[in-house]
């Protein structure tokens, strides 16, 4: 079993872990990085327009990019799972299925993951054709036809927003009402012209071209005599999971949503742990890889001073 120190350990390799690795590297520390799943959501994400600098990137193409910036200054990123994080001596323990590697400072920045319909295709089909981000992709359909699942405020968000981009946004609605807030829904309904609400609907099948292409959808229901609704991308906004397991196995407090605890510097209720990315509610519902980057900096930058204190002190000396 491989034995290493560090002096600081990142959990995820999204933007908000690859961000933190930069910083980190930038600071001198010694890093590593390990992810079973490089790159997050994003990375699978297709076209991301919003990101700074780049009018149109692939999500996949951007985070290997972050990936060898954290590289380029030092970070090594391994592909491995963590399955533990305990305290041992002045350091903490972080075993993985590969080894066992120690470091003064841990970083949770393992995302989160959207909730999906559970339907044949719909993995295959995410991100072409299928996506969980509307301000990430909703761009990509200017002037063409989509639909939208679910129905609370990041549904209702989602539709008002992509309605400037698209001819024909479906909003396909569980229940027989939205549980958005009432002004959310309202600016739905003012614009009939664009939206089109369907209630008491849900996606039953997510149809695939003999090319492998997006197909459109079924509904459970008739929409003019059919059940069958040809539209040209389908999103999805049912909520999402933090993926917190090991932060809540490690002590550290979470809020009433779920997500990590942090101060305004990342840092948890335990000394040396940090959170980072859609683990974390810092800005609310409001979760896309530029916060997710700026709060992985604020978090290397935290466990920064905290490594000083402690390399003061003799540095991380860990106990089997």
């Amino acid at each position: 079993m491989t034995d290493q120190h560090y002096d600081i350990i990142i959990i995820g390799t999204g933007a908000a872990g690859l961000s933190a690795a930069v910083y980190a590297g930038r600071y001198n520390m010694k890093a590593l990085v390990i992810g079973a799943e490089f790159g997050g959501e994003t990375a699978k994400a297709g076209s991301v327009e919003n990101w700074p600098g780049d009018i149109g990137v692939d999500g996949y193409d951007l985070m290997s990019r972050m990936k060898k910036h954290a590289e380029h200054v030092g970070a090594k990123v391994i592909d491995d799972e963590a399955l533990s994080v305990t305290p041992a001596g002045t350091c903490f323990a972080v075993k993985t299925r590969e080894g066992e590697y120690h470091a003064t400072n841990i970083v949770f920045a393992q995302g989160s993951r959207r909730r999906r319909l559970g339907l044949q295709n719909e993995e295959e089909l995410t991100g072409n054709g299928v996506h969980f981000c509307v301000t990430c992709d909703g761009p990509v359909y200017a002037g063409k036809t989509i639909a939208l699942v679910g129905g609370g405020d990041a549904a209702a968000k989602g539709a008002h927003l992509v309605a400037e981009y698209v001819n024909k946004v479906y909003v396909i609605v569980r229940k027989d009402k939205m549980r958005a807030e009432p002004v959310n829904v309202e600016r739905l309904v003012n614009m009939p012209e664009k939206i089109t609400i369907l209630y008491n609907a849900e996606v039953k099948e997510i149809k695939k071209t003999p090319e492998g292409k997006f197909g459109g959808i079924t509904l459970t229901r008739d929409h003019k005599q059919t059940p069958d609704l040809p539209i040209d991308g389908l999103f999805i906004e049912v909520g999402a999971d933090p993926n917190v397991g090991l932060a809540k196995a490690a002590s550290v407090a979470l809020d009433e949503a779920g997500h990590i605890e942090t101060d305004n510097m990342m840092q948890t209720n335990v000394p040396g742990l940090y959170a980072a990315g859609d683990i974390v509610a810092h800005f609310g519902h409001f979760k896309q890889d530029i916060t997710a980057s700026a709060m992985g900096a604020v978090a290397a930058t935290s466990a920064y001073a905290h490594f000083k204190e402690h390399a003061e002190k003799g540095g991380c000396k860990h106990e089997n």
